[in-house]
């Protein structure tokens, strides 16, 4: 097709192409100026008008950007002084004559963090445990632990002492009276508290283990109960149905979630567990932590940022801290240290002890046993390394090492129901355990497969108790790890990642013998019987 040319000296823009009609057409030219403005962009009025709207949408979208952006930063701005505005602070270290801390880079630097539990009614309705009148001031320390992270982010150490402890404890000036208290050669560690206020506790603490202790949180009785119930619970697992009057700690045996005053009570009472002491309920309240770390690091808490949020806002608004730990950003510091460090490298221990001579019911330091943990801490290291440990002699076999064979048990074997349930990631795992328990007699073995699990626990029926013992002791379960099921016929056993291999449990190190656990085992409490 050859296209029309207009006339010899014509203004190809003086008349447009024309139809049959003389009206235009619609159709695009080379001579159509307006037409190619719009179609390649060359055109004066194309350019202005799509540069025009272009820098209009611009405008728009910074505006919006800008207005977001704002909002947000004021937004944070409000929710960090809403936390900062919850915080309560006290004096670090409020003991005559002993400097308090230097300043330390909560990202980098060894931390140590003394946190104690008020037994103090104070704020709190009364209902549960006894109304205000019981206590007073800042009340005695309930629970008293000493939190450590090491410097490279892979250790973290969280020491028990019980609140029946004799220590010298230091003059201390109190902050409500301003009249300093009477040094002591021998006093029980939970008075400091009152003595002199948290800081009277991080000085006698200091004293005790030569740390300088760099923080301290101490919780009211609110904290428990508003934390637990913020994540949603903490599974706890008792071995035999709990109905404690004193604390009002009701449940049933086996594992529960418990939250609100439920947990509070788990962890105050002394008289559910081990032998009714303070001990027994310190391995409660470590195995209630050790819960807590797992639950929290499985949700992903401490990545995001809501949920710590709303974390931080009970631990806030329950805290009474030091002025280094004040600002919520130095919390949320201490979480981002916390988030990576594995939940085998978080050890719970009890500060080692023994019975006063003078008074049975008072504990003292054992000293010979302590100074491997005092210095482990002092020189940044993790009780679950290798090196914390002292050397086994020769005769003493490994964990790992499959321990002695019972002698002939009271029972007949094949006359026991053995469930072997695989919680390990090896699928060939339970047929390996069920060959070794065939060879023990145990006939009746079989298998099933089930959720991966940290620690191998053995749980038995109604008159399989020799059975249970007998299997615990062929594969290394401690005590605390076996429990007993009113509703089961028979016996699990429950194989974990701690008897992934060979044919018992690893126990992994804890410094010098330690009593306590890891983070990612699971413990049952026995009961005290009273």
């Amino acid at each position: 097709m050859t296209r029309r040319q207009p006339p010899e000296g014509a203004d190809p823009a003086a008349a447009p192409p024309s139809g049959a009609s003389g009206e235009p057409t619609g159709e695009p030219t080379v001579g159509d100026g307006a037409i190619r403005g719009t179609s390649d962009g060359d055109g004066p009025i194309g350019r202005h008008l799509g540069h025009a709207r272009r820098h209009r949408g611009l405008k728009i979208t910074a505006l919006v950007m800008t207005t977001l952006i704002v909002a947000a930063v004021a937004f944070v701005g409000v929710q960090v002084l809403r936390l900062q505005s919850n915080v309560v602070t006290l004096p670090l270290n409020l003991a005559e004559g002993q400097e308090s801390a230097l300043p330390v880079d909560s990202s980098t630097d060894p931390l140590q963090i003394l946190i104690l539990g008020s037994d103090t009614r104070t704020g709190n309705s009364g209902e549960f445990f006894g109304d205000e009148s019981d206590s007073s001031g800042e009340g005695n320390s309930d629970v008293m632990m000493l939190l450590t992270l090491s410097a490279d982010r892979e250790n973290v150490t969280v020491v028990s002492f019980p609140r029946d402890l004799l220590v010298p404890l230091p003059a201390c000036m109190n902050p409500d009276t301003g009249q300093p208290s009477e040094a002591q050669e021998l006093g029980q560690l939970n008075a400091a508290l009152n003595e002199g206020g948290p800081g009277c506790t991080v000085a006698a603490i200091n004293n005790l283990t030569g740390l300088s202790v760099d923080h301290f949180m101490m919780a009211g009785f609110n904290a428990v109960s508003e934390l637990s119930s913020a994540v949603g619970g903490v599974e706890v697992c008792v071995q035999e149905p709990v109905d404690d009057e004193f604390s009002g700690l009701r449940l049933p045996a086996g594992t529960s979630e418990v939250e609100g005053d439920q947990a509070l009570a788990f962890l105050r009472t002394r008289h559910s567990f081990g032998d009714g002491g303070d001990i027994g309920r310190i391995a409660a309240q470590q195995s209630f932590m050790a819960s807590l770390a797992r639950k929290v690091r499985a949700e992903g808490t401490l990545t995001n940022l809501p949920k710590l949020y709303s974390i931080a806002e009970v631990v806030t608004r329950n805290l009474t801290v030091d002025e280094g730990l004040s600002q919520p950003a130095e919390i949320l510091k201490i979480a981002d240290r916390l988030k990576d460090v594995d939940l085998g490298n978080m050890a719970f221990v009890t500060v080692p002890v023994q019975p006063w001579d003078q008074d049975p019911n008072r504990l003292v330091i054992d000293e010979a046993a302590a100074a491997p943990l005092f210095d482990a801490l002092r020189e940044d290291r993790g009780l679950t390394e290798e090196s914390a440990a002292p050397s086994a002699p020769a005769s003493t076999p490994a964990p790992s090492e499959a321990p002695a064979t019972p002698e002939a048990p009271a029972f007949d074997p094949a006359s026991v129901p053995l469930l072997v349930v695989n919680a390990t990631t090896d699928a060939g795992r339970a047929a390996e355990v069920q060959r070794l328990v065939l060879e023990a007699g145990y006939t009746q073995a079989v298998t099933f497969e089930s959720a991966p699990a940290a620690t191998t626990l053995v749980v038995y029926g109604p008159g399989y108790d020799g059975a249970a013992e007998d299997v615990a002791t062929r594969f290394g379960v401690a005590a605390a790890n076996i429990i007993a099921d009113p509703g089961l016929v028979g016996v699990q056993l429950q194989v974990g990642a701690d008897l992934a291999t060979g044919s018992a449990v690893v126990v992994p190190p804890l410094g010098n013998e330690l009593d306590g656990q890891t983070a990612d085992q699971v413990t049952c409490q026995a009961s005290s019987g009273l």
